[in-house]
This record gives structure tokens, sequence and C-alpha cells, in this order.
């Protein structure tokens, strides 16, 4: 690896490996980067000595005007690594290049994120020879506009097959965290995912220390086994979605639209603003769910992927 303070080949821009003192101004562009869809704070980014994470830095004079990171993917993708871009998209060739030629071994794949409005990162990502391999969407919901009774003609056509929905609390017996983690990898196994929707893999332990934490979970219960499942994240005024499932062999029922309905009702009670949730654009399912329930769907999100060329290692 690089030394921290080595100035790196940039035609018009200089490169170097980012230092902490770079941290307010590296925030910054990746915030701009996203449109101000998240804001980073500069405590997020902190120089690393891990050999798998490298982030440079382009300047253009005083100024640090672009940002590139490479990064693993996550364990669920353990064969990619992840290249992210922020700022002068003028700077991101070099710093690609510059990246490019101090890659970690064991990896065979690179990949990148970004929204289909984010011109600079997709006008890159396209010339670079990635291609554009997978479709994800995002979507959020006014919840000061959502009212539950609009779902409770369903509810009540349910309850009559005994289906009731009910808030999953953090004393609830074992046996309801090993279906509800039944349920949970069952959903896993059945829904389409890309790279960027699936999440890191949990053991049962995981999942209930993750739900205990920092989760609100509801689930739909037909004569007392947990058929359906949604789980929720309170963000600041925001909830956001982590996963819905139903059972295979209760769906088609509307019991997704339900427990989904119910959990944001919550959510209103509780004084949270809006609701945000995603996912790929191969599960149609879940996108006709979160229609019903009056989320609007934003632009699409780009995962592109590059394959690498194996190093060659004499003999």
């Amino acid at each position: 690896m690089n030394d921290p303070h080595e100035h790196l080949p940039g035609g018009d821009f200089t490169l170097r490996p980012f230092q902490n003192a770079d941290a307010a101004a590296v925030a910054r562009l990746v915030t701009d980067g996203v449109r101000g869809h998240w804001t980073y704070p500069p405590e997020r980014f902190r120089a690393s000595a891990d050999p798998l994470r490298r982030r440079l830095v382009a300047s253009s004079g005083t100024e640090i005007v672009a940002t590139a990171n490479l990064s693993p993917f996550g364990d669920a993708t353990p064969d990619a690594l992840r290249l992210d871009l922020a700022g002068d998209g003028a700077a991101f060739t070099p710093l690609y290049l510059a990246l490019l030629a101090d890659l970690p071994h064991g990896f065979s794949r690179l990949l990148g994120v970004t929204r289909e409005d984010f011109g600079e990162q997709m006008g890159f990502f396209g010339a670079a020879g990635f291609r554009n391999a997978w479709q994800s969407w995002g979507a959020h919901l006014d919840l000061s506009g959502f009212d539950f009774a609009a779902f409770q003609p369903l509810e009540e056509r349910l309850f009559l097959k005994a289906y009731e929905v009910e808030r999953l609390f953090n004393d609830a017996p074992e046996a309801d965290w090993a279906a509800l983690y039944a349920l949970h990898q069952r959903g896993l196994a059945d829904a389409p995912r890309n790279p960027t929707t699936t999440p890191e893999p949990l053991t049962q332990a995981g999942l209930r220390e993750t739900i205990v934490r920092e989760e609100t979970v509801f689930v739909v219960r037909w004569r007392g086994e947990i058929v359906a499942l949604t789980r929720l994240t309170p963000q600041g005024p925001e909830v956001e979605s982590e996963n819905t499932v139903t059972h295979p062999d209760h769906r088609s029922r509307g019991l997704a639209t339900l427990v989904k309905a119910r959990a944001l009702a919550w959510a209103v009670g509780e004084g949270f603003l809006k609701a945000g949730t995603g996912g790929t654009v191969l599960n149609l399912p879940m996108l006709r769910v979160n229609t019903r329930l009056g989320y609007r769907v934003e632009r699409m999100w780009v995962t592109w992927e590059r394959e690498l060329v194996p190093r060659f290692t004499p003999e």
C-alpha cells in the first residue's frame, strides 16, 4: 500500500491517500454526491490501516475536489469490491486508475452503486467499461396522509379467516423467536435479490439481537402460528422497512399489505413523519404492496459491475 503522504499520478489533479484532516471535506463531497439524500458527518471518515479498504482524495490547488473509496462489498458478496466516487467527475478516472494499480488480492469483480440521476457517477461507470447489471428502487411515504381506515376491510376479512396482526415484543417466548427466524430465512431464500439488496447473513441470535436493539416488528398469526412479518427501523423522524415476508402457504391474500399497514399505523401514532423502503425491481409483488400503501417510488438505483482480470503470478 502507498505511503499516506505519497502523491500519485493524476494529470490535472493531485492524488493522495485520505488523511483524517480531510474528513470534513470528504463528508461534504459525499453528501453532495448523493444530492443530500443522506447526510454524512465528518466523524464517519477515518483513515484505516485495513489493506482491503482504501480511500484516495484528489485536489486542485489547495482544495479537495473529489474522492474515491474501495472496500469489500460485504459478507453476502465476498468476491466483490465496492467502488464509490464523489466530487468533480473529471477526477474520477485518475482516482480509479490509481486504485486499480494497487488492488487487494482475492476479488473477482468491482461493483458500483449510484442513482440514475447522479450524472457524474452514471457517466463514469458507463464510460469505464462497467455494465448496468442490476436495478433497485427506493420509495418514501408521507405518514401525515396515511390512514389505516382504508385497510380496515382487509383486516376484517382476514380476521374471519383466523388471521390476526400484532406487534412482537422483546419478551416474546423462545418459540416465537425461532418461528420468526425460520420465516426470515424462508424470505431470504424466496425473494429475488441483487448484490445491493442482499442483507448481511444473520444467525438466529444475531437477528434477535438486532431486533431488540433497534427495530420494531409486527407479525400476522394464523391460528397462533406466525405466517407473516415486517420489520421497521426508526431513523430520526423516519422509519425504514428492513424486510417483509409471507409464508408461501399464505401468500396472495393481502397479508403483506395488512402487516405493513399496521406497522405504518404504529409509526404514525409514535410521531414518525416518513416511511422509507426499497428493493430490487425483480420483486414485483413487493412493489405492488408498497403502491397499495401509498409509497411513491423514486429514481432507480443502478448497480454497475466490472470483472477483474486475474493477476499473473510467476511460478
